[in-house]
């Protein structure tokens, strides 16, 4: 049962609000003013609030300011009750942001339309970020709330690259967040003398530069396809708006983090692995990005030798070497550019 807070100042208002809700199945709690009802969300953590903001002692914009500064109860949907209707104070509730407002007077379909959509919008935010064009834009329509005056889809930006072509380079001031929709990226560090790195591989499905976003600072890395690829770009301004709900900076931040512990573990093998045991796992690395595993076929990849190379962190000849030494041992084929990983576990089990 979904847990409704209730804040109105009138007794009249609040109890036929609270006898709608309860029996439409929800549980209510219910506050005369604004600080007793911040004082019930911090202890019993509602679903959501619905707030009267002409209040004594502290009226609905100081009740949204103070749960907005508390992180147990900031990423709370928040529906605005109010008589005053006029266009100022519903941009000023908004802009401190509120979800959603009901003008009184209201009837019990008017009020239970406003709970029911933002509770299905608010378990649509929690859920994972749906790695496509369309989870994007849902997740952001959600956000927007009643201010979805454009569509986001007329500002997508869908852009097709052939081989080699450079999404942004190091020193790049960021256009926005870029998605992988098709084909491979691949995302590297230049040395000055002309070396590069490769950070990570991308694969379908995939955010990136948004690190530069974040940190509102010019690319650190350089992105190009190393296939044919298909790319969405999202404006600047959406990528921002995404942030201004805590659920979906709680999504990024786990993003962050995982490729946080991946560069991590990445400087531990350049440091300490050998060439051979680099180029196995850079190899397992493909595999478990690009292979169906599902498939009983062996995992097969065109990769140019200077990419896998720069994966691994060593020169072009040290790599072909060694994928030559793993061919004799029989832990791969090569036909061309393309490898073919044929024995799996002893990759997993090479020695440094």
């Amino acid at each position: 049962m979904k847990r409704i807070l209730l804040i109105e100042d009138n007794t009249e208002v609040r109890e036929n609000t609270s006898e709608i809700l309860t029996l439409a199945g929800y549980d209510v709690l219910s506050a005369e003013n604004g600080k007793m009802g911040v004082e019930i969300a911090v202890t019993n953590k509602p679903d959501l609030v619905i707030c009267d903001i002409m209040m004594p002692v502290l009226d609905g914009y100081g009740t949204l300011h103070m749960l907005n500064k508390n992180p147990e109860t900031a990423a709370l949907p928040f529906i605005f009750l109010t008589a005053k209707a006029e266009r100022t104070d519903i941009r000023k509730g908004m802009e401190m942001g509120a979800d959603d407002y009901i003008t009184k007077p209201f009837d019990d379909i008017e009020l239970l339309n406003a709970v029911e959509t933002r509770l299905r919008k608010v378990e649509a935010i929690r859920k994972e970020i749906q790695p496509t064009r369309d989870g994007v834009t849902e997740l952001i329509g959600n956000i927007q709330g009643i201010e979805d005056i454009t569509k986001i889809s007329n500002r997508q930006q869908i852009k097709h690259l052939k081989k080699r072509d450079v999404v942004f380079t190091e020193g790049d001031t960021p256009q926005g967040l870029y998605l992988l929709n098709s084909g491979k990226i691949k995302l590297y560090k230049s040395h000055e003398l002309g070396k590069d790195f490769i950070i990570k591989m991308l694969q379908p499905g995939e955010f990136f530069g948004y690190m530069a976003l974040l940190e509102d600072e010019f690319h650190a890395l350089s992105a190009e396809a190393i296939e044919e690829a298909e790319i969405t770009i999202f404006p600047i301004e959406d990528f921002y708006k995404l942030l201004t709900h805590p659920l979906v900076t709680q999504q990024f931040v786990r993003m962050l983090t995982g490729n946080l512990q991946s560069e991590h573990d990445k400087l531990i093998a350049l440091a300490y692995s050998s060439v051979r045991k680099r180029t196995a796992e850079a190899l397992l690395e493909l595999r478990a990005r690009y292979h169906n595993l599902k498939s009983d076929k062996h995992f097969t990849m065109a990769i140019a030798r200077e990419d896998l190379a720069n994966m691994v962190g060593t020169a072009t000849e040290s790599l072909i070497r060694t994928l030559s030494d793993f061919r004799a041992e029989g832990h791969i084929e090569i036909s061309g550019s393309s490898i073919t990983v044929v024995n799996t576990n002893a990759l997993e089990k090479m020695r440094n």
